[in-house]
């Protein structure tokens, strides 16, 4: 299985002490060069800037349609527009994105995409977590990370666990 990422899910899951999950359910995570340069850049204390240039399971291959790239780049940054090219370019089964806009530009490619609360959802379906509840609300006082509430209730119900 083929899986490229963006920053998001993989800061997202490291901050929370999750990122182990993309290794046990996808194995090899594949990341192009702006997306590793966004987590590592200098200066960057997050968790993920730390641990990432020493996951063996991630692997920095460079996207290599430039052109493709600065299509995308009028309405996305660098990170999703390498992600979602070097997705494409690698026939890739899955990419791993939260940002709207990066998520429809995905779709339209004709990828399929899945972002940190589908994460959790495989991840309690393959028994890799008890409860997606607690990760979830890590996610809002941690990360900052934004969810409808009526959001929030689906995941949870998706998953058999109340709110």
């Amino acid at each position: 299985m083929i899986v490229v990422s963006n920053t998001s899910p993989i800061f997202y899951l490291s901050t929370i002490g999750q990122i182990e999950l993309l290794n046990q359910l996808y194995g090899e995570i594949v990341i192009p060069t702006a997306v590793y340069n966004e987590i590592t850049h200098v200066g960057n204390t997050d968790v993920s800037a730390r641990e990432v240039p020493t996951l063996s399971w991630v692997k920095i291959q460079p996207a290599t349609d430039q052109a493709f790239v600065n299509k995308l780049r009028a309405t996305l940054d660098l990170g999703e527009a390498e992600a979602i090219t070097l997705a494409v370019e690698l026939k890739a089964d899955r990419l791993l994105m939260d940002e709207r806009l990066g998520r429809a530009a995905a779709i339209g490619a004709g990828l399929q995409v899945t972002g940190v609360l589908g994460i959790l959802i495989a991840a309690k379906r393959n028994n890799l977590i008890r409860e997606v509840k607690p990760l979830l609300d890590d996610l809002i006082e941690q990360v900052g990370f934004w969810i409808d509430a009526q959001l929030y209730a689906e995941v949870l119900q998706v998953v058999d666990e109340s709110a």
